[in-house]
């Protein structure tokens, strides 16, 4: 990475809007005895390669992060030292940060160090850089601390400790966590700050797995009160320059905390430490959870790399298998008299397809029968799996497809095959504005039932309101129970199944799916007289541009 430096000022001599650590009173040794506090403490004395400060806010763990790292990068490599590399949320983090170690760096060796503002070049994987307004002190030591207005996409190129900053509060925090782990290959240090952001975020499944021992993350909880507790008005009154009293500090802590009103659960998130439903939510864990039932399937086939370039009677073999094994016995159980319908979120790789089987019972309760996850699917195999299941569904009555972009080709092939009982959606502003509400409103009514199992629960918990409508934000990702990400995936699906649902029907008595008599249970053309094909089918032994279908 490259670095362009543009100017130097001497501290004193720095513009106001950066600043200078002034905030800190001249007078303050930040190295004597009961100057810092207990919990700045603890983090300091914890030399751990990685670790997390879960924190209330204001709770002065970034002071003492800067400390820390003023003695790090001022020190000889003999001893410890290195170069440190903070990443806040904000341009004004970064240059808040800059000054505190200016400010330090004085007062511990005092020296005036110059802060540099110059342009970081951040170089990308694919050939391209983008400029990064960075801030840098440079130590008799020959390391240095710098601090960037935003994160680097090419983060594995630095090397040493590496602070982030409000990390739940950045746009791609999970990957900056998995990049930075590459710097523990050289010695490198993790420190990872924040308060929290919802219990789907990131920084909060973060802070879950090193506590389950799933990662060597050490974990500093520091909610407000403990702060309170370890003098935090203490140092408040210190820096405005008035007296400390017992009934001051109540008072003051009642304030702040009166200050959220009824938002009890964001006082609690952001003063307490304790991870919320996500800000905006459109559904409740409770009202999730209180639609959900166990026993009821939800498939997931995650397909090799090398099924893509498979021959391709190879993999209409492997559809067939795996199908028999895991759809066949789930769509014998569906009730013949009943209709059903089906809801489909299209995914190619990244994310998953989910499709989604409902059954409309005589109270027009909309019973989940079926949900199935392909991940990393072929087109052709998403496509040849999707014959089979709708061909099978008695009484399939309507179905709904994303076919926002490759969803286009799924939707058009099953239009073609299904005719009017597939409707293909566009995902698009006014969808969902018109038909995420009446979703959201079959949860108050119990007329829908869910899967109970936790990947359903957080796809639902995803849903939030954005611009005014329900959907789950475009950037949004949080990892599912298999450890893969997920983007609210199975949520969009079942709202597809349930704006299918709602949509007005051709009477399709005659179509039964498969005929129950097939004895092998595979997809027999002949086993499906004329009536029952429907008119959409072409007649039998026509051929289908050169592909056959199973």
């Amino acid at each position: 990475m490259e670095t362009s430096a543009v100017l130097s000022r001497n501290p004193d001599e720095l513009p106001k809007d950066l600043p200078r650590g002034a905030e800190i009173p001249d007078d303050l040794d930040p190295l004597a005895d009961g100057i810092l506090m207990r919990h700045q403490a603890e983090w300091l004395e914890d030399t751990s390669d990685l670790k997390i400060a879960e924190k209330g806010r204001r709770t002065g763990i970034t002071f003492a992060e800067a400390l820390d790292d003023t003695l790090i990068a001022a020190a000889k490599r003999s001893a410890g030292g290195q170069n440190v590399f903070y990443i806040g949320d904000t341009k004004d983090k970064g240059r808040e940060f800059i000054g505190y170690v200016a400010k330090f760096a004085q007062t511990i060796a005092g020296e005036l160090h110059p802060i540099e503002e110059f342009v970081f070049k951040d170089e990308r994987e694919d050939g391209t850089s983008k400029d990064i307004t960075a801030f840098r002190i440079t130590f008799r030591s020959g390391f240095r601390v710098e601090a960037l207005s935003s994160n680097p996409a090419n983060i594995r190129g630095l090397q040493g400790v590496v602070v982030i900053d409000e990390a739940a509060f950045h746009k791609d925090v999970r990957e900056v966590i998995d990049a930075v782990n590459a710097l523990l290959i050289w010695g490198g240090k993790v420190r990872v700050i924040s308060t929290h952001n919802g219990r789907l975020n990131p920084f909060n499944e973060l802070i879950r797995e090193a506590l389950a021992g799933k990662n060597p993350f050490k974990v500093h909880h520091i909610p407000f009160g403990k702060a309170v507790e370890n003098g935090l008005f203490k140092r408040v009154c210190l820096m405005k320059g008035t007296e400390w009293t017992q009934e001051g500090e109540d008072a003051w802590e009642a304030q702040i905390r009166g200050s959220y009103g009824a938002r009890t659960a964001q006082m609690q998130q952001e003063l307490d430490a304790i991870p919320s439903d996500m800000e905006g939510a459109a559904l409740t864990r409770v009202q999730i959870e209180s639609v959900m039932r166990a026993g009821i399937p939800f498939l997931n086939w995650t397909a090799e790399d090398a099924l893509k370039n498979a021959p391709e009677d190879e993999r209409k073999r492997r559809v067939k298998d795996w199908c028999d094994t895991h759809l066949k016995p789930v769509l014998k159980g569906l009730n013949e008299n009943r209709k059903h319908f089906m809801g489909e979120d299209f995914a190619r790789s990244g994310d998953v397809t989910d499709i989604v089987i409902y059954e409309e019972t005589p109270l027009l309760v909309r019973e989940t029968k079926l949900i199935l996850e392909l991940r990393n699917m072929p087109f052709e195999v998403q496509r040849d799996v999707l014959f089979y299941l709708l061909d099978r569904v008695p009484n399939f009555t309507k179905g709904a497809m994303d076919k926002t972009g490759n969803g286009a080709y799924l939707a058009e092939v099953a239009a073609q095959r299904y005719g009017s009982r597939i409707v293909e959606v566009a995902l698009s502003r006014q969808w969902y504005e018109l038909e995420m509400p009446p979703y959201i409103e079959a949860f108050g009514d119990k007329t829908i039932i869910l899967p109970e199992h936790a990947d359903i629960l957080s796809d639902h918990q995803a849903l939030q309101f954005v611009d005014g409508l329900i959907r789950v934000p475009k950037d949004f990702r949080f990892k599912g129970s298999d450890g893969f990400n997920r983007h609210g995936d199975s949520a969009v699906a079942c709202a597809l199944a349930w704006f299918a649902s709602r949509q007005d029907a051709i009477s399709h008595d005659g179509y039964r799916g498969q005929s129950r008599s097939s004895q092998s249970g595979a997809f027999d053309k002949t086993s499906i007289d004329a009536k029952d094909r429907g008119w959409w089918r072409p007649p039998l032994g026509t051929p289908r541009g050169g592909r056959g279908f199973i």
